[in-house]
Order: structure tokens, then sequence, then C-alpha cells
């Protein structure tokens, strides 16, 4: 498989290890944050410092990543800059689509929108990050809807490029796009062409298969004893027997005259939708007209973002690719599109935004969310407000260049960044205990912060008799064991004897 190189690409690709994992500060809570909106962050800072804060946490937890990245454009918009060197565009891109690929479920999807200018090596980018193997499509959205005439040849789409974390788990889950009504126009009840109700509205489906199954070539005799046949090179799609359920049950539709060859009825109502295409136009996800408006109504026509998504394209990635109670993340979130729609329609959200419009646009427009805006989506998926979520920032790295613990780092911070280095998985668990958790067959305790009453040796952070019989007894685990701790007061005999691997804090707290 071909790979890009360009200047730099060494330390691109060493970046995600070199990147020190920063604490989030809570700045401020808006709206109801109990139970599931508690996922519900905007975070402002440094997306690839945020990214990196949040995979001890959320690692392999993102059902749908979205994000519109800098397009390379040359030029510079008031609240991002879009005027990188090309090496320098892939060396921003390419440790946070790393750490990005490591936030993805195993059933996820990440899309990125782009445009001509660096799309194709886009693509090349993420067949090396996330597997050629595992691209699943190219996108096409048309972004106008009328024609421009000062270019040479006038451009009127960008791309969603598209990959998952495996194909086809993400095939399984993924949702169909709904039918309009223009789409649905065939579907009609021809006693009441008016007829409005999915239920009654029907089309009659061909019921015929390519190919010759013998079990599939019964001779079928029409309630007018008119005999019908197969035609040549085909066969009924289905066995005589379903055939006869069907025609019980009056599915089985002949033609207004009662002469034509049988066909399936089948109802609007059952209609699951339809498979998306790599063709999104206009008039069914938006357009950038659509966008800029819905952005002059919440911010005021001074206020530009160069290129806003309409909230009807982010509707259209949401609905596919996940579901409701799914958590999304958009590392670029610009005038907040993603983190609104997803609140809309029921999806966790995790939305990242350096700029200081993270405070004053970002907030704002997910206020409004919360209060019921009108705007974009509101009316198609009923939206009316409630919900909430969390304004956070970066704070302090949580460990030193020496490798020391920051601080500020409690022990429920602490026992997530253990339990990720430990078993890979995201410590999303309640860690208000030494024991964290078993993986494997393996128990994993933490000792600190006077977990187990106070700092006292007896009772505190270091591993001693007594301490380990307060383990054994209160969180007894008949298998082995990794204990962190600051020191060990127990010999190696008896450590092996309890099949206890001791890692001394803070030096054998490693990140991944």
């Amino acid at each position: 498989m071909p790979f890009l190189d360009w200047v730099n690409k060494n330390q691109a690709k060493e970046a995600t290890l070199e990147v020190p994992y920063h604490l989030l500060r809570q700045e401020s809570v808006h709206g109801d944050v109990s139970g599931a909106n508690a996922d519900n962050l905007l975070i402002q800072g440094d997306n690839l410092l945020a990214l990196k804060a949040l995979i001890p946490f959320y690692a392999g937890r993102v059902k749908c990543i979205y994000i519109d990245p800098p397009y390379n454009t040359q030029s510079a918009f008031e609240h991002y800059d879009d005027k990188l060197e090309h090496s320098q565009w892939l060396s921003m891109m390419y440790p946070r689509l790393v750490l990005l690929r490591d936030l993805l479920a195993e059933d996820g999807s990440i899309w990125v929108s782009i445009d001509d200018r660096e799309g194709h090596y886009l693509k090349v980018l993420m067949d090396e990050i996330f597997g050629r193997q595992n691209f699943v499509a190219s996108n096409v959205w048309q972004k106008r809807y009328s024609r421009e005439n000062r270019e040479s040849i006038g451009d009127v789409h960008e791309y969603l490029v598209v990959y998952a974390k495996d194909p086809e788990r993400f095939k399984a889950i993924r949702n169909r796009v709904p039918l309009d009504e223009a789409q649905a126009k065939i579907y009609r009840n021809p006693k009441n062409a008016k007829e409005t109700d999915p239920a009654k509205r029907w089309r009659g489906l061909p019921m015929t298969a390519q190919g010759w199954r013998p079990n599939q070539m019964y001779v079928i005799t029409a309630p007018n004893g008119q005999e019908h046949r197969p035609p040549e090179g085909r066969c009924w799609s289905m066995i005589e027997p379903e055939f006869k359920k069907l025609l019980a049950s009056g599915r089985i539709y002949w033609g207004k005259d009662g002469t034509a060859q049988p066909s399936v009825i089948r109802f609007l109502s059952e209609v699951e939708g339809l498979v998306p295409w790599t063709w999104w136009p206009h008039e069914e996800v938006g357009h950038t007209d659509e966008s800029k408006k819905e952005c002059n109504v919440l911010f005021g026509a001074d206020v530009s973002f160069g290129t806003p998504k309409p909230e009807r394209l982010i509707a259209r990635v949401l609905h596919i690719a996940s579901n409701e109670g799914d958590l999304i993340l958009d590392s670029c979130l610009g005038s907040g599109t993603t983190a609104a729609v997803a609140h809309k329609m029921g999806r966790k959200y995790i939305g990242i935004e350096m700029g200081e419009h993270a405070r004053t646009h970002c907030v704002p427009r997910l206020q409004k969310v919360i209060a019921g805006e009108q705007g974009g989506i509101s009316a198609s998926f009923e939206w009316h407000g409630g919900g909430g979520f969390r304004f956070c920032t970066l704070g302090e790295p949580a460990f030193d260049d020496h490798g020391r613990i920051g601080a500020d780092v409690k022990f429920a911070t602490l026992a997530a960044y253990v339990w990720h280095f430990e078993t890979g998985e995201p410590g999303h668990q309640v860690f208000d205990k030494p024991l964290l958790g078993i993986h494997n067959g393996t128990a994993y305790y933490l000792l600190y912060n006077g977990i187990l009453g106070d700092r006292r040796p007896a009772s505190g952070n270091v591993l001693t008799h007594a301490v380990l019989k307060s383990i054994d007894e209160i969180f007894p685990h008949d298998g082995p064991k990794v204990v962190y701790g600051e020191m060990s007061r127990l010999g190696a005999s008896r450590l092996a004897a309890e099949s206890i691997s001791f890692k001394q804090i803070p030096y054998d707290v490693k990140m991944r």
C-alpha cells in the first residue's frame, strides 16, 4: 500500500506519544446534566491536547466522529487559520486522526468534510491510519444550487470521507435514509389517491427473481383461473408455501383488471428506508446558503464562520451512523453545529473548539438549543428544548516532564489513567474504592490519596500487611492482582504467594 511522505512526518507520527495528558477543568454547567446528559461536553482548547485528555475516559466509546477541519484553502477566516503550507497541514492532521481512531468504538465510523485541495491526500493519509480496508465511502455533497461563473470550472461540491473501525460491524448498525414524500409517491392507495396513512399506502413489487431454482418454478393460478409461470430466465422470488401465506393474507396483487402477473403488496409503513448513496443533493441535506442563514439567525449577519455546515447535513450523518444515546464527537466544532444537532437528536456529544468563540458563540448556541430554539432541524425532530451540557477548559498537565503526578490529580482521575494503561479500556466506571476492577481474571488496585481512610501507612497509600489484610477482607479476589501504591513493605516471597504485582507511584504509572 502506498504511503504519503512529507517533511517532519516522523515528528507528526510521534506527536501523539509526546502530547501530555491534561486535566479537564469544569468552568460552568448549563441546563440539566444528570444521567446521560453528564457526557455532554463542550471543551475549549487545542483539540490535540483535548483529544489526548479524553483518551483514558472515552477510548473505544465514540460511535460517530464528524470533523470539518481547515481545508487549507490559503485563506484566513475570522475564527481560525486556514492558511497552512501543505506539509504543515498533513502534520497537523496526522496525530489528531490517530487519537480520533483510538476514541472510536468497534462499530463506529469517522466522517471528515473536505474539498479537492487536500481531499485526495486525506484519503491516502486515512488509508494509512485507519487501514485501507476500512474505507467505506467518499460521499459527494452538492453544496450549491446555483452556478458559479467566476471560476474556470464552478466549485459545487465537497466530500464526506468515511472510514469505519470495522466496516462489517458498521454496516450492521448503519441506519437507512428515510423516504421523503417525493420518493414515497409511488406508494399509494388506488381506492383513495389522497391517503396519507403509511399503513394504507402501498405498491406492488415484482414477484420474480433472476435465475432458475427448482422449488421456485411452480405454476400460479390466479383468481380468474389464469395460469402464470415465471418469465424465461427467471423464477418466482419465493417458494410456494410462502406465496400461499401471502395469498391467504391478501398480500398478492393481480393488476387493475386481475390479469397481470402476481406481485407482492408492500405497505409504505413497512419500508425501512433507502440504503445511503454517495450522492447527497442539496434538496435532501441543505446547502451553504442555508447554513449561512442559520448562522445569521443565531449570531447575526456580521459574524462569519467561513464554511458552516447546514444542520440537515449533520443530521444525515448522525442518522446513518448512530442512534439515540450514542456518543458523538466533533473536535473541530466551529460554530457548534454538530453539538446542536446531536443535542436535538438525542445523542450524547463532545465538542472541542480552540477559539474564543467556544465561549462567545458555541455556548450561547447550545443554550438556545436547551431553551428550545426552532431553527435548523428542530421542527423535523420535534425539538422543544431540554437537556444540558458542561463547559470545560484544559487544566494543568496530569504528569510533569519527569513523570510526577500533578497536585490537582484526584483519585478517580489517576484511577482512570491506571485502568486504561493496564487494560486498554476506557475508565468510565465509578472509581471510589481501591479495587478499580477485574479484567481478564486480574484485579487492579490503587492506593492513592488515602483512599482507605487517610495517608498513614496502615490505612493509606503504602502496601503493608495491614493494608493487604483490609483489601483481602473488603475487596477479595482469588487470582492475580496488580497493586499500585507509593511503597510496598511486603517482601518478594509474600507478594509472590499472594499473586501480587506491585507497581510504584509515580514511576510505574505510564501512559498509552
